[in-house]
């Protein structure tokens, strides 16, 4: 009998097997679309350190995105930084400043620290187009960045490179999250979501936890934003609206809450199912995707992966009377 643990390994090898095969049968399009759907699923992933296991609510991850992504485009077009520097060096800049806006965050819970994040999200567009940061922001203009080709002489097309790259960035931060959330500091980030009085008791440090948590959580989104800046080869204020934060909390309810695989699931459906609702109507994008949204959510409220482990438990519980 294959246990759920098993099963879980099995799913992600062949997961891991479909990655870096899947560049080999679709076009440029879908390999710069498989792409982004991995730069989702780091932010989204980001977003669920906070939210999903640590219980902190935001609006406003698009702006740490919007950081990132204008770190790594800075460092890369101003001062001609390799991408392999630019991309650590913009993740910490946002863990700095995911770190102290979540300093006087820890007053705040539920709904008033959505609002405050929100706030960021509404601000950040704004501060970029402010002509005391245009030498380094461009303003409205925005920043071109230049798409690096393959090192070392691989044989590889820009895109191509990119998505294994992308892939290569993936495949290690979620490992990190994984090992971080099954680990001692893991229990602590939820234990203060589920009984923070508890876990007060038990000697955890609830600032430090939640402030350090604010942190990597922006960490893993400014990461995203600076690959999604290389990968796109621009940015502009007008790329990071509050949209924005809305889509990457879409994800993670629709990936499910909590549910580290999920984040695909989640990016999967925020990068594919704009074009579809595209494809059924034109002229009401917007109210087809609402209605795909919807219907999603109410079919499958514990998110797809949800679904997915609960079908799997049930298909185990079957074999096994059988």
């Amino acid at each position: 009998m294959i246990t759920t643990n098993t099963a879980s390994r099995l799913l992600t090898a062949a997961a891991l097997i479909v990655g870096i095969a899947l560049p080999m049968v679709l076009s440029d399009f879908h390999v710069f679309q498989a792409t982004q759907m991995m730069v989702y699923a780091i932010a989204i992933l980001g977003l669920n350190l906070l939210t999903g296991y640590n219980g902190q609510i935001s609006l406003g991850h698009g702006a740490f995105y919007a950081i990132g992504a204008y770190a790594a485009a800075i460092l890369m077009a101003r001062f001609e930084l390799s991408y392999f520097v630019a991309l650590p060096l913009a993740a910490i800049i946002c863990f700095i400043v995911g770190f102290l806006f979540g300093l006087p965050a820890l007053k705040l819970e539920g709904h008033y620290l959505a609002l405050a994040t929100f706030a960021l999200a509404l601000a950040v567009p704004q501060l970029l187009k402010y002509p005391a940061f245009e030498h380094w922001t461009g303003g409205v203009q925005g920043i071109f960045v230049n798409k690096p080709e393959a090192p070392f002489g691989i044989p590889l097309s820009t895109d191509h490179w990119l998505y294994y790259f992308t892939l290569a960035v993936t495949l290690l931060v979620f490992v990190l999250a994984s090992n971080l959330l099954h680990g001692r500091v893991g229990r602590a980030i939820t234990a203060i979501r589920d009984q923070p009085v508890a876990a007060e008791a038990m000697g955890i440090n609830i600032a430090l936890y939640k402030a350090t948590t604010f942190g990597v959580s922006a960490l893993y989104t400014g990461l995203a934003g600076g690959l999604s800046a290389i990968v796109i080869q621009f940015i502009a204020p007008d790329s990071f609206t509050m949209f924005l934060s809305i889509f990457l909390l879409v994800g993670l309810v629709i990936g499910g809450v909590g549910s580290i695989p999920g984040a695909f699931l989640g990016a999967a459906f925020i990068v594919i199912t704009p074009n579809i609702a595209s494809d059924i109507s034109k002229a009401a994008t917007g109210a087809v995707y609402g209605l795909l949204l919807i219907t999603f959510v109410y079919l499958v409220p514990n998110g797809a992966w949800g679904a997915l482990t609960v079908g799997w438990k049930r298909l185990a519980g079957m074999t096994r009377r059988s």
